[in-house]
């Protein structure tokens, strides 16, 4: 079978193997030709291992690099593995219970990768040079980087359309993401909590259109509009944090605006059934959600789905209304610092932004129907969740104080945030700590 997870000494060092205790490993099965990703905790006590697979029992036996356990899951069904570990890496085959068959069996083909162990207890800050880019969030690209919950991760972006801050092309365009950060811990039902705590400009252009996406044209603008769409190049200054039309003239001779830098894109990996997802497409787990409140200070909330969560970002943008209504924000590279905190056993079903006065959910859908549909459960779910609220108690609170927007026009699907200012819910009690 293909390797999937295929590391380099970047993400590990070779475990001895008398220090086999404790450890967490990576399990990527070969499930018909679709890779399966678990976590197994194993534990050594002599020749006798011990621990879970995603939380099921294991038992077994380890000698001589060679390995064999058994994993009973909570119906009682048993799977059987064998192989022998090289260094931190593990290959051998499953027998486990057919899946349309129970009383049939299966044999499946398993790689997996070693965890790191941690060797700092305070937080680190990782500084991480991008050498190639991803054009899909995908569970089987190999992560470039391990982090802990807790971490921070110093990295550069390029545009969408693959350029970096020297104006040299790196990447395909559409959207090019840095990543996957593989986050140890991170389990699916968890949710991965993204500060930004630091987005800035590193070169003195972006590039942008004239016109308006499709959505937002009636017959006569489409009509008045059918010449534009071409390309509008934007200065940068830096010193004074502005944004201007370069060589504009005639009304805009003199016009600019304060830069407010973002990032369009930040996912986690897709769950297991579903193929990598194009880098201009959005999720539940996030994606190209180009929703302008993405930027330093808030913290984002996403669904974990894959061990490790997997972490991609990138699409830095200058500034951006509401929508990306000219189908291209103001496109840039950014110098970007994140911070990764990690939430177990807490499931959101729509991504989530936090700012220092707003709780924000945001929708992702075919139509704005769906998007706000799905924006307003997202925040239903949220202040029952942190606040102990009854259905019908929550409503009420949106009924008083909900506020919506459009995140984005621009892809295949369409953004609405639900917000609510934190002074609103200044009287209720948190059950849970408020997300971060």
């Amino acid at each position: 079978m293909t390797i999937a997870w295929k590391l380099t000494s970047l993400l590990l060092a070779a475990a001895p193997l008398d220090a086999f205790a404790a450890e967490q490993w990576i399990i990527g099965t070969d499930l018909w030709g679709n890779t399966s990703y678990q976590t197994l905790q194993l534990d050594t006590h002599g020749e006798r291992l011990q621990g879970t697979l995603d939380g099921d029992a294991v038992a077994g036996s380890r000698t001589d690099g060679g390995f064999s356990f058994t994993v009973t899951d909570k119906e009682g069904q048993v799977s059987h593995y064998r192989g022998r570990i090289d260094d931190a890496r593990m290959r051998g085959e499953s027998d486990q219970p057919d899946t349309n068959d129970r009383a049939a069996r299966a044999a499946h083909a398993f790689t997996g990768w070693r965890v790191p162990d941690r060797t700092q207890s305070a937080p680190q800050v990782h500084r991480f040079t991008p050498t190639d880019y991803s054009n899909t969030f995908s569970a089987d690209r190999p992560p470039v980087l391990v982090i802990h919950p807790g971490d921070s991760v110093q990295t550069r972006t390029l545009d969408s359309g693959g350029v970096d801050e020297r104006g040299i092309t790196r990447a395909l365009y559409g959207n090019p993401q840095v990543g996957p950060f593989f986050v140890v811990g991170a389990e699916a039902g968890d949710t991965l909590a993204i500060t930004l705590v630091s987005l800035k400009l590193n070169r003195d252009y972006a590039d942008s259109l004239d016109g308006l996406v499709d959505r937002l044209k009636t017959a006569r603008v489409a009509g008045e509009a059918s010449a534009l769409g071409k390309p509008v190049r934007w200065q940068l200054d830096r010193a004074r944090g502005i944004a201007r039309p370069q060589g504009a003239s005639g009304a805009l001779k003199a016009f600019e605006v304060p830069v407010k830098p973002m990032l369009g894109g930040l996912a986690l990996a897709p769950g297991f059934g579903y193929p990598p997802i194009s880098t201009g497409d959005t999720h539940v787990f996030g994606g190209n959600m180009d929703f302008n409140a993405v930027v330093e200070g808030n913290t984002v909330f996403l669904p974990v789905q894959q061990p490790g969560a997997l972490l991609y970002l990138g699409d830095g943008h200058a500034l951006q209304g509401d929508g990306e209504t000219t189908q291209w924000a103001l496109e840039t590279s950014l110098d970007v610092i994140v911070k990764v905190d990690l939430v177990k056993r807490q499931s959101i079903a729509t991504p989530r932004v936090e700012s220092p006065t707003q709780l924000m959910a945001l929708g992702q859908g075919g139509s704005s129907d769906d998007a706000l549909r799905l924006a307003t459960a997202g925040m239903l779910q949220w202040l029952r969740q942190s606040y102990g609220l009854t259905l019908s108690e929550a409503t009420q609170v949106l009924g008083v104080a909900v506020q919506y927007n459009v995140a984005n026009l621009a892809g295949r699907s369409v953004g609405v945030a639900a917000k609510i200012d934190k002074t609103v819910l200044r009287t209720l009690t948190p059950v849970t700590a408020p997300a971060k």
